[in-house]
């Protein structure tokens, strides 16, 4: 990433808020067209993996495309600290970026649908299940796109990443929110893909439970990175080994 932070948090702003604004506007969208709870699921997961897809392809190269403070905690605490890598200001304002994106989404998605433009969520999610499915989604994506940096795939995250969020919509009981912005910003609109304000916190508290299990996940399969000093040992010893 070699943008200037200002349009990084332009791209994590603006891309967390269409995603937020893709989560709400088909949620509200699904239910207004059926009553059948299977089809509203199904209708806002699709919508879901193929603007996520979009998103990623579009800002990743700008941002990394991160959308989600998990990511970007779990992107300093695993980074370069030196000239490269996210410093804690730089966290900060991804962080705050991210959730303002997030809030400016759904209240986009209540006005493109004429709802009150903040309507506090009364879809209450706060039972203990609901708080293992974020930890399992959650570990599952850190685990996700961290691996693919270790095995030098990254390029496969706009559709490795969106097709992960569509199956944790299914196989996790919360439907897999796992990202604490787009829960803030779900907090706004008292819709399908809503969720009361005072569910927030558990949720929240849950997926950073889950990004802490991926990052153990990512060292327990591939071991920890080597630092930059070793591989540029490793390197020039294979170059004098080639031209023996």
């Amino acid at each position: 990433m070699t943008a200037p932070l200002c349009r990084r948090l332009a791209a994590e702003a603006v891309g967390t808020g269409l995603l937020v604004a893709i989560v709400v506007g088909s949620g509200i969208q699904a239910a207004e067209l059926s009553r059948d709870a299977g089809v509203q699921l199904l209708a806002n997961s699709l919508a879901t993996v193929f603007g996520l897809g979009v998103l990623i392809a579009l800002l990743g190269p700008v941002s990394g495309a991160h959308f989600n403070p998990a990511v970007t905690l779990a992107a300093w605490f695993t980074g370069p600290r030196k000239a490269g890598g996210l410093t804690p200001r730089d966290v900060a304002a991804y962080m705050s970026a991210q959730i303002a994106g997030a809030v400016g989404g759904a209240i986009v998605a209540n006005a493109m649908f004429a709802k009150p433009l903040i309507e506090w969520s009364t879809h209450h999610r706060s039972t203990p299940h609901l708080w293992l499915g974020e930890v399992v989604a959650t570990a599952g994506l850190i685990l996700l796109i961290f691996g693919l940096e270790r095995i030098g795939r990254a390029s496969l995250a706009p559709t490795t990443v969106a097709s992960y969020i569509g199956a944790a919509y299914w196989f996790t009981s919360s439907t897999s929110f796992a990202n604490p912005a787009v829960t803030i910003g779900r907090a706004f609109t008292d819709t399908f893909a809503g969720i009361a304000p005072a569910s927030v916190t558990p949720f929240i508290a849950a997926q950073l439970a889950g990004a802490v299990l991926g990052l153990g996940a990512v060292m327990a399969v591939y071991g920890r990175p080597a630092p930059c000093g070793e591989e540029a040992v490793v390197a020039h010893g294979e170059r004098e080994l080639a031209s023996t």
